[in-house]
Parts: structure tokens; C-alpha cells; sequence
């Protein structure tokens, strides 16, 4: 008779892993905030931000590529501008073109050309709208239409997400404000901030400008926003890109990827007292 070492089966179920895992309470996300109000804030937040960026000078580092009709880059160009804002109206001041900073007399062009639009800022034409053609976040919130609203982790941080849709019937003032009605896209709001963090958006239609005489831009054109809490402190733009495809004067086809990085941002003040040479002044440090 052979001796057989009986193990006890207690201590084997004991060994095994688990065949059923242990009860868990199921994850409960928060409910969503009530969208409305957060659109509110938002866009609270967004003019507060506008209004703050006033204060600032920043390097704009802008990169453009021509592109053919098959996708390939044709030509590439950089600019390196000190940008700044007066009163709602942004203004780039030249310092670099391609890494090569400028000659004497190309800045001597720009300092006359810089003055110039200071003083139409300073000084703005009552008759023409304010937006000066430029699509910013602002406009893009005042006339958007939201969907679909969830919650997602973006840059490590909860973020509310939602689809939206330019509303047709919105009231505009300006040609940026027009624009705004023909897009579509996805916005990402810091929830914790209620700043936007990210914006994609996609042109839905055609845009023309004079009834297309001038430009077209046309359907499918995107950018893209970026912005972010700045020194680890005030939310500011940090970055943009876009894919533009426009039509000008109903004859010439223009396809531009353009790129833009904002950084070093300092607070600022606008020297006029040269006449010809406005120059942006850097507050030093208390």
C-alpha cells in the first residue's frame, strides 16, 4: 500500500488567487455642473483674461508653410514678434524674420509701421467695428451653441467637454464676429478654473469677405487654441494652429499651415514719447 500524503484542501483554496474578486463600490462620477452657469462663468473668465493680457507684452513665435495641392510644403517662413494690446487691439512688432533678426532699415519700417497702428488703436474710428477681423475664444463662446456635454482628464486635470455649433441667428458686429457663426468644433473646460483649456475648431462653411471679391475662406478650414495657467498663475494663450485654405480675389488658391507658440510673457507699459519709435517698455520687478 502505497503512503499517500493527503493535502489539506483548506490550505490549497488558500494558496489559489481568488476566483472572485471582492466586492467593490462602483465609481461614481460627480454630476455634471449645470451648463449654463458654467458657459457663464466661462465666458467671464474669458473676458477677464482679455482684459489681463492688456497688462502684458509676450514673444509670439509664428511659423507658416505653403502647401501644394498633393499636401507637400512648398515654402516655410518664421516670424518672431513682441506682441502687445492696446485697448482690445493686438499689435506684433517685428523682431525677427526666418531667425535672423532685422536689418536697420527694415526696423526702421516697423517701428513706423508699429506707431502707426498704436495710434489707431489709441484712437479708433467710431464707425468701424472693434474686432479688427481677428477670431478670438471670446467670439467664439458668445455665439456658440452647446452639445453634449461630458467630463474627460485633459492635461491631468478633470476638464468638462462639449460639441458645439455656431448659432446662425446670433446678433454680430464685425467681421470676426460673422465668422464665429460658421463654425463648429469641441471645447475643453478646466473645471476647477472654468477656463478654456483647449478649443478645436472647424470652419462648417464657406466664409467670404465681400461677398467673396476679396477672400474665401473655405469649408473645412480648422485652428486650434491652447491655454494655460501662465507662471503657475494667471491662464493666458499659450499656443495656436490652423490649416486655412483660402481663395483670393475669386481667382488665386492659398493653403497655409500656421503655427503659433506664445510665451515669456511681462507685464508692460507703451512708450509713445519718440513720436516715430512707439516701444514697448517692461515693468521691472518690485
Amino acid at each position: 500500500m502505497h503512503d499517500f500524503h493527503v493535502f489539506p484542501l483548506t490550505a490549497l483554496f488558500l494558496l489559489l488567487p481568488p476566483i472572485f474578486p471582492a466586492q467593490t463600490q462602483p465609481a461614481v462620477n460627480p454630476p455634471l455642473p449645470d451648463i449654463p452657469k458654467l458657459m457663464h462663468e466661462v465666458e467671464e473668465h474669458q473676458k477677464q483674461l482679455d482684459k489681463i493680457r492688456e497688462n502684458y507684452t509676450y514673444t509670439s513665435l509664428q511659423t507658416s508653410q505653403d502647401i501644394d495641392a498633393n499636401g507637400q510644403v512648398k515654402k516655410t517662413e518664421t516670424r518672431e514678434l513682441e506682441t502687445f494690446f492696446v485697448h482690445g487691439r493686438q499689435i506684433g512688432r517685428l523682431v525677427k524674420k526666418d531667425g535672423k533678426p532685422l536689418t536697420d532699415e527694415e526696423e526702421r519700417r516697423e517701428a513706423e509701421r508699429v506707431t502707426k497702428w498704436v495710434k489707431k488703436a489709441e484712437n479708433p474710428d467710431p464707425e468701424k467695428p472693434k474686432d479688427g477681423g481677428e477670431l478670438t475664444v471670446s467670439q467664439i463662446l458668445e455665439v456658440m451653441d452647446v452639445r453634449n456635454p461630458r467630463r474627460e482628464i485633459y492635461r491631468g486635470r478633470p476638464a468638462i467637454v462639449f460639441d458645439f455649433i455656431g448659432r446662425k441667428d446670433a446678433k454680430t458686429h464685425g467681421m470676426a464676429e460673422d465668422m464665429s457663426k460658421k463654425l463648429q468644433g469641441s471645447a475643453w473646460i478646466d473645471e476647477a478654473d472654468r477656463q478654456v483649456a483647449h478649443l478645436d475648431v472647424t470652419f462648417n462653411d464657406n466664409f467670404r469677405v465681400a461677398g467673396g471679391l476679396v477672400a474665401s475662406v473655405e469649408k473645412g478650414s480648422n485652428i486650434h487654441f491652447d491655454q494655460a495657467p501662465v507662471n503657475g498663475e494667471l491662464w493666458l494663450p499659450t499656443s495656436a494652429e490652423g490649416t486655412f485654405a483660402v481663395r483670393l480675389f475669386m481667382v488665386k488658391g492659398l493653403r497655409q499651415h500656421i503655427t503659433e507658440r506664445d510665451y515669456d510673457y511681462k507685464r508692460f507699459h507703451v512708450d509713445s514719447a519718440q513720436g516715430k519709435d512707439t516701444k514697448v517698455v517692461a515693468e521691472q520687478k518690485q
